[in-house]
């Protein structure tokens, strides 16, 4: 057990890491062409036809949804840590547009013309987004050539003069036979261009991809001062003007509606508001499922549905107009959400337990023992803290900020995606080691949750308890040799947060900073409770096309609230097992 896994990056991918960044301390722009040689050669599993003179689709569409739409018009890019960088460069972007992605959460701005403006909040922002340009540029280029050496291409670039061409006139048959793409991979290459696809082929026809990055800054002590700005705009919601001490806290990393249907209960207790919608819209068709659950008497899996529903039905003209009505409704329950704080884009939730109602409450966080109970949970008070999951090395950060501005912590909860090497998607894993690409450490750890904790809540998913982590620096850093020798070893689950947590972890309860390349044992030596959960997203080694991000389908929706309920009830239950014994 206490041996180190295997070299924690193949000779391929550490040269192309130290490639990006050697290319960035460049005070200038860099072509992203300079990369694409270092990146073809790290044969990355998520690129892995990115050699080929065949469109790689599933790695352009992964790309593509984790890039904004505008990025059809972009010539260069650059990154900065805060306005005053990008303004200090002569860039205005709070002037600029706020544009966003399908499948990450990053603060980016677009001039209207040909520069986006992305905020990086830690290394792994560069990490993460450097491999997806690069990515996007070489697939891009690779269908360009295609189109240009056929009768549809030569049309479509003529139509880029003039922006005649829709959606419906376009010759699907003939695009799949100039890109040589079979029936599978013409719907990803749609799905990846969704709303954008007659503007992104004109566009791919007309010319080569040729963008370019520009790095502002990169320091750490920015990345710090950057977690400082976030807490900021957090801590007024936090500190209590009537208590003189800084409440206790639960912290919970996990996503931005999880915690609080399940406490605040607007959506079931509105769910003849969220049908009606579901009737009328059928978000990505969850109508006939949501109706066939109620109609076999299947409430968790109605609710789980209902939950999901919520945010398309608040971003819908139908019930824009009732934000205002939820945000009220949960304040009552003693839950207020702040978004952006510190222009971070990870939003968080503050939750008063001791205002919680017990009718307002998901029943299946009720069981006998907790119900009888509840009422002492109004002399709590405690809060917990949920917080949006971060991005790689940015929970490093927030969480060590976090641990400096509040009272005692009584529990660190951490609910997050990953891929899984054995599993299937939907699983749920819970790991009790964990390498961290970052540090180098491997991290043991005793896991306050195992599988009965989670599988009860869970219809059609397995929960593999037991496991091991990855902590991997991004997705496409990492190749298929790479990842069998982690397996070998027994590592079966690929993510991005549990390392920086845990190496934030360390510090909150010793006197150091964490190690580096060293077995840690934090089994016996924090003074709260630690627990993770993954559920699985992707499945790398059976089906790459599983990495494009799509809509979530119920095996997502109920491995989320499996987790997210398995949180909350050890939660609320050691809090009234504190109270009861105070």
């Amino acid at each position: 057990m206490d041996r180190h896994p295997p070299r924690t990056t193949s000779d391929e991918i550490d040269l192309y890491i130290r490639t990006y960044f050697s290319l960035l301390r460049s005070s200038g722009e860099v072509r992203v062409r300079a990369f694409e040689e270092a990146h073809i050669y790290s044969s990355s599993s998520l690129h892995e036809g990115c050699r080929e003179p065949a469109p790689d689709v599933a790695a352009f569409a992964y790309s593509a949804g984790r890039l904004p739409s505008c990025i059809f018009s972009v010539r260069r890019i650059v990154l900065g840590q805060s306005h005053e960088h990008f303004e200090a460069a002569g860039l205005q972007v709070r002037e600029w547009q706020s544009v966003s992605t399908r499948g990450r959460r990053r603060p980016l701005r677009y001039d209207g013309g040909e520069t986006l403006a992305a905020f990086v909040t830690s290394i792994s922002d560069i990490d993460d987004l450097i491999p997806i340009v690069t990515a996007f540029q070489i697939e891009w280029n690779k269908m360009h050539l295609l189109l240009s050496q056929s009768d549809l291409g030569k049309q479509l670039a003529l139509a880029g003069a003039n922006t005649q061409t829709s959606d419906a006139a376009i010759d699907l048959s003939a695009l799949a036979t100039a890109l040589s793409l079979d029936a599978s991979g013409m719907r990803t290459l749609k799905a990846a261009l969704g709303d954008s696809l007659s503007i992104g082929l004109r566009e791919m026809a007309q010319r080569e991809l040729d963008l370019s990055v520009r790095l502002l800054v990169g320091s750490y002590s920015q990345y710090q001062r950057a977690a400082q700005r976030w807490w900021s705009g957090i801590e007024p919601h936090y500190l209590r003007p009537t208590h003189p001490r800084r409440p206790p806290v639960y912290f919970v990393s996990s996503n931005s509606h999880s915690v609080v249907n399940l406490l605040g209960g607007y959506a079931r207790l509105h769910r003849d508001q969220l049908i009606q919608f579901a009737h009328k819209r059928n978000p990505e068709q969850l109508a006939e499922p949501l109706a066939e659950a109620i109609q076999r008497g299947n409430e968790a899996k109605a609710d789980n549905l209902l939950y999901y529903l919520l945010r398309s039905f608040l971003h819908d003209p139908l019930g824009a107009s009732h934000r205002d009505s939820v945000r009220e409704f949960d304040k009552e329950s003693g839950i207020q959400s702040v978004e952006s704080p510190g222009r971070i884009d990870v939003s968080a939730q503050l939750v008063q337990i001791g205002s919680l109602k017990q009718d307002r409450v998901d029943p299946r966080l009720l069981p006998p023992d907790v119900a009888r109970s509840f009422s002492r949970l109004s002399q709590s008070d405690a809060v917990i803290v949920n917080i949006d999951y971060p991005l790689g090395m940015a929970a490093y950060h927030l969480l060590s900020r976090l641990a400096q501005g509040v009272g005692e912590l009584r529990g660190i909860y951490v609910m997050g995606k990953a891929a899984t090497l054995n599993g299937r998607v939907g699983d749920v894993m819970i790991s009790s080691v964990v390498h961290d690409e970052h540090s180098l450490n491997t991290y043991l750890l005793r896991n306050c949750f195992a599988s009965s904790d989670v599988q009860p809540y869970l219809e059609h998913a397995t929960v593999l308890d037991n496991q091991r982590a990855l902590t991997v620096r991004s997705a496409f850093l990492q190749n298929r040799a790479y990842m069998g020798s982690f397996y070998h070893e027994g590592y079966t689950v690929l993510e991005m947060e549990a390392g920086p947590y845990l190496s934030a972890i360390y510090e909150i309860v010793n006197p150091s900073r964490h190690p580096k390349n060293e077995i840690v044992h934090l089994s016996n030596s924090t003074p709260f409770e630690v627990g993770l959960l993954h559920y699985a997203s992707d499945t790398p080694y059976s089906r790459r096309q599983s990495l494009l991000s799509k809509s979530l389908s119920y095996f997502g929706v109920e491995s989320t609230y499996g987790c997210a309920i398995a949180i909350l009830s050890r939660i609320l239950r050691s809090e009234i097992a504190r109270l009861s014994s105070a």
